[in-house]
């Protein structure tokens, strides 16, 4: 599998993920990815991808039932 971005390989390892919404932060320090060996950048296959926005989903959910608690 080649890097989209430079053409250089990709292997299995791993990587952090980091996202900024309005009301949180999430972050998360080792995610499953296929990393490019060249220039780093990562992709995730779609069971990662699915966890991700289900786990954003929820902390915005609880975080939205906080903030209308406040």
């Amino acid at each position: 599998m080649k890097c989209l971005h430079c053409q250089g390989e990709m292997k299995k390892g791993e990587t952090p993920f980091h996202i900024d919404r309005k009301v949180c932060y999430l972050t998360l320090d080792k995610v499953p990815a296929w990393v490019c060996s060249q220039c780093g950048e990562s992709y995730f296959e779609a069971a990662e991808v699915d966890a991700i926005q289900d786990l954003i989903q929820s902390v915005e959910q609880k975080t939205h039932a906080i903030t209308l608690a406040a």
